[in-house]
């Protein structure tokens, strides 16, 4: 029986964090808290970017193996650990995409297609909080900044795509991702 929601998304963090250092260590108990922890939300991203349920089946298991091979990596202090587990995810879809030779269609609405639409408390607590957090924190970056990590993280656009519907060349779409992600990574720390 899995232990019960925790009553904050601090706790929830907590949880979240010793359970990718102990996976990190290769304890399979650790492993399973952190898919049960995650995996609706890291199979909404892969959805969302393959656009194809197949496929983001297949990248979500890829994202549970590098998590698995990866996680003894993973540094606290560095990253918030749904913003590295989402980081991993993405890039996994995107990869895939990429092989697959896919071209950005119409979005996705993952939450239509999630296998049980009623998300868990603690998992709700955590996007939460960090949901509100990074919105602040986004608002305080310059626009076209913001409007580049917006439609690379959250439309799960590649920088190539990015540079083309803004038609600039793909190192200046770069560097205003990086600038941007240099801020927001400023303001989220500073907190």
């Amino acid at each position: 029986m899995p232990p019960a929601a925790p009553s904050s998304p601090q706790a929830a963090r907590t949880i979240l964090v010793e359970a990718l250092i102990r996976t990190g260590e290769e304890d399979r108990d650790a492993f399973r808290t952190v898919y049960r922890l995650t995996s609706a939300k890291l199979f909404g991203i892969c959805l969302r970017i393959c656009e194809d349920r197949q496929g983001a089946e297949d990248v979500l298991h890829d994202v549970y193996l590098t998590i698995w091979h990866r996680a003894g990596a993973y540094q606290p202090g560095r990253a918030s650990p749904i913003s590295w587990l989402a980081t991993i995810a993405r890039n996994r879809a995107i990869d895939w995409r990429r092989r697959h030779g896919r071209a950005r269609t119409a979005p996705v609405e993952a939450a239509d297609a999630m296998p049980d639409p009623a998300a868990a408390q603690d998992e709700a607590l955590i996007a939460d909080e960090q949901r509100a957090r990074l919105h602040d924190c986004l608002e305080t970056i310059e626009a076209r900044q913001r409007g580049a990590i917006r439609s690379a993280f959250f439309g799960g656009l590649t920088y190539a795509e990015l540079a083309a519907a803004q038609a600039v060349p793909l190192g200046t779409m770069k560097s205003w991702v990086r600038r941007g992600l240099l801020a927001l990574r400023g303001c989220l720390d500073g907190e």
